[in-house]
């Protein structure tokens, strides 16, 4: 698989995301044992870039990563995140980076992952009760203990994200960016390649929509999280089918999936961009790594790039007020 450099990390340019792993999209055929030889499978197709989060599960979700690369440690980029539990006691789904929160939550991230360093640490929210110069501080000091080899940051407004880079220098930059969420394109790819920053999409499959199998609101379960989702509530979904029915038609053209050339499009987006498709199944990654190999002409590009944009926000109102700022 080809390589692209992460502000000068160097990563697998698809890489494997965890969260779905530990609960979030609902599945009781899936198992621990399946998502273990899920990661193990992606890391010998060339897959170096693995993403996990204290927050996933919590705390469960590092822990099965852990497992999964015990032994594989000198294989892979180890990526998680921490600003999402605070461990003052306010717990999971309470935002604090403050740098003693920060100290904390590192150690409990290495050890879990039974590892010695992090090779990419992302603030997952900005919080805003800390400033984000005493966030990237204490991250900073990290690095010089050798803790963290690099540091990143999730869903951040582009005035932090040069603040942030004035006090340390920031590798990556994750946020969502797919063929339905083309929000990233009018700022931050703009302000990421001034700085240097790569950049890394997460659900660059529209949380699986583009991967064409969901052709209904009634194909997700009543407790399946995205039934709350803008754009996949009815209205909106109706809208935003046509967006898969054109990238079936250029995978149509390719014999291809639709997965992987909603992958491959964002591949062509330029050589600082490292997605990270999550799923909890060998089959899927399999499919997903294949995208490396898919080259798109500039025509199909250009049908992909004039789709119109999704309907609907793309999250809940409780989350959008977390993000970009």
């Amino acid at each position: 698989m080809k390589h692209i450099s992460l502000g000068g990390l160097d990563v697998s340019r698809i890489g494997l995301g965890t969260m779905a792993m530990s609960g979030y999209y609902l599945d009781p055929t899936s198992s621990d044992a399946e998502s273990i030889r899920t990661i193990q499978r992606a890391v010998e197709l060339g897959v170096t870039h693995i993403d996990t989060a204290e927050i996933y599960g919590p705390y469960a979700n590092e822990e099965l990563v852990g497992r999964a690369l015990e032994g594989r440690r000198d294989d892979v980029v180890v990526a998680t995140k921490f600003g999402f539990v605070s461990h003052a006691g306010a717990g999971a789904g309470v935002l604090d980076s403050s740098p003693a929160n920060i100290r904390t939550a590192v150690e409990g991230s290495l050890k879990r992952l039974g590892i010695d360093h992090i090779d990419l640490y992302y603030q997952h929210r900005v919080d805003p009760n800390t400033p984000i110069e005493d966030t990237v501080g204490a991250l900073a000091e990290l690095v010089a203990e050798g803790k963290v080899l690099h540091i990143g940051l999730s869903e951040a407004a582009p005035a932090t994200i040069r603040r942030a880079h004035a006090v340390h220098p920031i590798a990556a930059l994750q946020t969502e960016y797919s063929l339905w969420t083309r929000d990233p394109e009018a700022e931050l790819l703009p302000l990421l390649r001034e700085l240097g920053i790569g950049f890394v999409p997460y659900s660059p499959l529209g949380h699986g929509f583009l991967t064409g199998t969901i052709r209904s609101a009634e194909d997700l379960a009543d407790d399946d999280w995205r039934k709350n989702n803008p754009r996949f509530t009815e209205g909106n979904f109706a809208k935003n089918l046509r967006i898969v029915d054109e990238v079936k038609a250029v995978a149509s053209e390719l014999d291809a999936t639709p997965a992987q050339i909603a992958l491959a499009w964002l591949l062509a987006q330029g050589d600082d961009i490292a997605p990270i498709p999550g799923t909890k199944r060998v089959t899927r990654v399999e499919e997903n790594t294949a995208a490396d190999g898919i080259e798109l002409s500039a025509e199909q590009i250009a049908r992909l790039n004039n789709l119109t944009p999704a309907t609907g926000e793309r999250h809940e109102q409780e989350n959008m007020a977390r993000i970009d700022r």
